[in-house]
């Protein structure tokens, strides 16, 4: 890359984004790090309020009947997008219970995010597996999943209001305890959620599965929610430095963090088509049943905790 290229300017990226096309196996990394380097000035919103009496009488997930979940599709629209976010509770539970946002890959609102947000309703939580795309726009390949992204890493503010958009609607479900509210993502949507947190969002804490983190510094008085992180050792997606990187931030504004590692996982081990998906497209990736196991136990610990 070309050092009179400054930082933040259209040519700098456009250079980082086709730099990655002339190196295949590098392709996902680079777009994932141009897109932390840009979406942590993305994503503002706000939720939460002091506790109502209406919203104590709550459900804690942790029924022991057989879950009913149902599902919708909740439809809204940005200027002349058609949104498509879905969401999905156990109809069995009573009252408010915790909500949760799962924000997709790169490749857009898929079945692996929709299958993430019903392990999470039959978990007792209310989950909505969040449209950044919209009009049913998705990236079927790395080319196409990169036109799709590159708007929102070019326009901070459009990716701001598509998120907003999709938590306001959230809000309106009888279902969701307006003071339990939190963010899970993977890939994309772990540097989604990471940069949410970081500038602010008023959230009880985010999630980030093998998401890039090389965002923005955090600011003390911003950052409200509670940080996992889940990351692949064998990530070559997101590297030692900036993995050092992101602990020592963190640490220089004393804010509450988790670190977890997984030893063999590469990038994109929780989802279970990876390993079909990087043979297909010659990327370093696969799938970790171990991992993803173990990184699904270590979301449960946490949002156990934040839900208090």
């Amino acid at each position: 890359m070309s050092a009179n290229k400054s930082f933040g300017s259209k040519e700098y990226y456009m250079n980082f984004i086709f730099f990655t096309h002339n190196k295949p196996n590098d392709m996902k990394l680079q777009t994932l790090i141009c897109f932390g380097s840009l979406t942590c000035v993305i994503f503002l919103s706000s939720c939460s309020g002091n506790e109502k009496e209406s919203d104590k009488t709550e459900t804690t997930p942790s029924e022991t009947k057989t879950p009913n979940l149902k599902d919708e599709t909740v439809s809204y629209k940005i200027d002349t997008l058609n949104m498509r976010s879905y969401v999905v509770y156990d109809e069995n539970m009573e009252g408010k219970r915790p909500a949760i946002l799962v924000v997709h890959e790169w490749w857009g609102l898929n079945d692996y995010t929709k299958r993430r947000a019903r392990m999470l309703a039959e978990m007792g939580y209310i989950a909505m597996a969040v449209d950044m795309y919209g009009n049913g726009r998705m990236g079927n390949d790395p080319g196409a999943a990169q036109a799709l992204a590159m708007p929102f890493y070019m326009h901070p503010d459009m990716a701001k209001k598509h998120f907003d958009a999709a938590l306001e609607e959230f809000k309106k479900n009888p279902n969701v305890d307006q003071n339990k509210i939190a963010a899970i993502g993977y890939c994309f949507g772990g540097a989604v959620v990471i940069g949410i947190a970081r500038l602010g969002e008023d959230l009880k804490g985010v999630v980030s599965f093998h998401g890039n983190l090389n965002v923005v510094p955090p600011v003390k008085d911003l950052l409200k929610a509670d940080v996992l992180v889940c990351h692949g050792e064998a990530d070559s997606y997101v590297s030692p430095a900036e993995v050092a990187q992101f602990k020592k931030q963190m640490d220089s504004i004393g804010k509450a963090y988790t670190f977890k590692s997984y030893p063999g996982a590469t990038h994109a081990f929780t989802n279970p088509d990876a390993t079909e998906t990087g043979k297909k497209f010659k990327m370093p990736i696969e799938y970790n049943a171990a991992a993803d196991s173990a990184s699904w136990n270590d979301m449960k610990e946490f949002f156990g905790r934040i839900f208090k």
